[in-house]
């Protein structure tokens, strides 16, 4: 007899049967009663792990942000510490999280948006991410932190919105990387 999953195993699961089901069919696809059948499991198993459409989409958003600043982390390990070096490892990781995501992290919150709860996820995250790489690039910075945590809140709008350009093709990933790169650079390494 199979031996019964664990909630957090059963859970990761569900989110990975989620994420295909996102990928191959797009998020209108995605319903608890559909993850429930995809991933073998009964639709009460589903619900009490998500409770709705919009939780199991806010997990699914905040697992790609973890995933992706654990990226960022793991590439700034090896990293020289200058405001090039830095600025152009944290471009790179995140271009390379988007383009492994593709369309599903945009797909993901374009299907939540005016969600009050996905709203508030989102903003979190996003803050998350601007105070990830403020740490990063603060140091190196001659600006104040008040200024740098306040450009990297500009910094990582302009990365998704380079990341979706790539991801639909518009621009290449060494054009996104580059200008992505030159950005951070520009805003932060000089006092203005």
């Amino acid at each position: 007899m199979p031996q019964k999953k664990t909630k957090t195993d059963r859970r990761t699961q569900l989110l990975e049967t989620a994420r295909r089901i996102v990928l191959e069919n797009g998020t209108d696809a995605l319903t608890l009663g559909t993850l429930a059948e995809k991933a073998g499991v009964s639709r009460p198993i589903a619900y009490n792990h998500f409770a709705t459409r919009p939780g199991l989409m806010i997990a699914l958003y905040k697992g790609i942000m973890d995933r992706q600043t654990q990226a960022l982390a793991d590439a700034l390990k090896e990293t020289p510490p200058t405001l090039g070096d830095v600025s152009e490892v944290l471009a790179m990781a995140y271009m390379n999280c988007h383009e492994d995501i593709g369309l599903e992290w945009h797909a993901i919150g374009a299907a939540l948006k005016g969600d009050a709860d996905m709203d508030a996820a989102r903003s979190e995250m996003l803050e998350g991410h601007a105070a990830f790489f403020s740490a990063a690039l603060t140091p190196l910075s001659p600006l104040s932190a008040e200024v740098v945590t306040r450009r990297c809140i500009g910094i990582i709008g302009a990365g998704e919105a380079l990341s979706d350009a790539m991801v639909r093709g518009q621009v290449t990933k060494q054009a996104a990387v580059d200008d992505f790169t030159a950005l951070i650079v520009g805003w932060l390494g000089a006092a203005i």
